[in-house]
Parts: structure tokens; sequence; C-alpha cells
């Protein structure tokens, strides 16, 4: 079953719905197929996971803002969330690649050059941050 779901991740269709902040159209399965399933699905749990502990961290930044606490502190903080996205983006763009990617390299024509402009849109949009 997972094979199947695997198998339908990218039909080929888009809708006019934008991914956020990307500029990029996210990808949707064709009418009649079931939903498209993305890269990340395997290990969506770990991924909630650790954006929860990021989302943690943010928080932690707030209270430490609340609470006056010293800036360098503050910074020293800020720099440990920078690096867990930064992480967890890196690992996301990597199952991008071994999943979306190549599977649209199986395929062949012309989706493959639309993934690899799209992975590297988003590389350069990460080297940027």
């Amino acid at each position: 079953m997972e094979d199947a779901m695997d198998a339908t991740h990218a039909t080929g269709t888009t809708d006019a719905t934008t991914a956020v902040g990307t500029g990029a159209e996210a990808p949707t399965a064709a009418p009649g197929a079931a939903p498209a399933v993305h890269g990340y699905h395997k290990q969506k749990d770990e991924h909630l996971k650790r954006l929860r502990r990021i989302e943690g961290q943010i928080r932690g930044l707030q209270r430490m803002v609340d609470e006056d606490t010293y800036c360098i502190d503050i910074l020293t903080q800020v720099s440990a969330s920078t690096k867990a996205l930064q992480s967890f983006a890196l690992q996301l763009l990597e199952e991008h690649l071994r999943h979306c990617v190549a599977d649209a390299a199986l395929r062949g024509g012309d989706e493959i050059d639309a993934k690899v402009e799209e992975a590297t849109k988003a590389i350069a949009r990460l080297l940027r941050t």
C-alpha cells in the first residue's frame, strides 16, 4: 500500500494555490486520484515532533524578552533556534530530492526540469538565510 502511495506522489497537475512564501505552486492529485504524497510523509510524526521542539524554543525566546533577559543570552538562543530550523530545512530538502525529484527523473519528460529548477530555487532561498 505504501508503494502505491509513493507512486501517486506527483501527478503533474497543480492548482492555483501557491506554497507559503515560495511562489511555487503546490502539487495536487488529479481529479479522482489519491491525494499527492510528499517525500516527508514517512517521517511526518518525527518532523512534527521536531517542529514542536523548535516552537518551544521560540516561545522560550518570547519569555526571555518578557523577563528582560540579558541580550547575549537571547542571541545565543536565537542562534540555536535558527540552527534547528536550518537543520530541519536541510532534512526536508534531502527528502524532496530523494522522493519528488527522483520520481520526476524516473518519469522523464519536462517534469524533471521543473523539479530541478524548483529544488535549485529552494536551495538558493536556504543559502540566503
